[in-house]
């Protein structure tokens, strides 16, 4: 315990999922936390967002392990807005020592306008890259930039996704581009001795994954897929036998990017994706 101790983390899409999770588990470790979410739908995705509710149950869980935390509503995509939460989360913490840009969407699914697509590069690109710009006023000698990102971000090819639709291929775009941020921002800030890593987690269990659209696009033969139904093919994306990895898995990868004890490790890309990277030779 204690790995984390002392240090202020800044986490984007905390309501739920893997935000509160990243949240919770730093906590343990002795952060304190900023937390912001949208806490409201977004047309493109047709699956229910965090709620203000979620946020606050983040914050009571944040609380049972002694650590002080940050809340506000703040949407990725208004780099203002971002920047306010940010700053006030910080004045009101009195430092930052790692932001972890964690918010995303995913409204896959064939027959989707183009807002799927254009919403999804809005939150999951642009969203990522606002929080870090926001964050780095702050965040001096020693801080550490974590990006979650997918494995879909490290699995070349664009074009026709075929049941996936647009906001499948923004979801891919958005993720791979996030790698080469990655890449090319890692060198600028190495030598003022900051850092900036990317974890790619597969299907995780979330509210993200459990979603009707998604059933859909895994299960296209079936009308109404379930979660039961859709399962099996999750689990056909991973070389080891599971249909997910659970948030927790992706969360203790955050807390070792955020601990000193990865304090050389920059420009790197994690995987926790059950061998779905390497099941293609990738």
């Amino acid at each position: 315990m204690g790995r984390v101790k002392g240090k202020v983390v800044a986490i984007s899409g905390a309501a739920r999922g893997q935000g509160r999770s990243h949240a919770v588990r730093l906590a343990e470790e002795g952060a304190d936390i900023i937390a912001f979410d949208i806490c409201a739908d977004v047309e493109a995705t047709e699956y229910p967002m965090a709620t203000v509710e979620d946020l606050e149950e983040t914050a009571r869980l944040v609380e049972k392990t002694g650590q002080r935390i940050f809340t506000r509503q703040a949407d990725v995509r208004d780099r203002a807005a971002v920047q306010a939460v940010i700053d006030e989360g910080v004045a009101e913490l009195g430092r930052l020592d790692v932001v972890v840009a964690n918010a995303g969407i995913s409204p896959i699914g064939a027959g989707r306008p183009i807002g799927a697509f254009t919403d999804t590069v809005d939150i999951n690109l642009n969203g990522a890259i606002n929080t870090v710009h926001a964050a780095l006023p702050h965040l001096g000698e020693g801080a550490s930039i974590i990006l979650i990102g997918s494995a879909a971000g490290l699995i070349p090819g664009y074009g026709d996704t075929g049941p996936a639709g647009p906001g499948g291929a923004a979801y891919s775009f958005a993720k791979q581009t996030l790698v080469q941020y990655v890449n090319a921002i890692a060198f600028q800030l190495a030598a003022t001795n900051r850092r900036i890593n990317a974890i790619h987690p597969a299907n995780c269990n979330t509210e993200l994954l459990h979603s009707q659209p998604m059933y859909d696009t895994f299960r296209p033969d079936l009308e109404k897929p379930t979660r039961e139904d859709a399962e099996p093919s999750f689990a056909t994306f991973h070389a080891m036998a599971v249909p997910y990895v659970e948030p927790i898995d992706v969360s203790h990868a955050v807390v070792y990017l955020a601990a000193d004890e990865s304090r050389f490790v920059t420009g790197s890309h994690l995987k926790v994706d059950a061998g779905a990277l390497v099941k293609r030779g990738l």
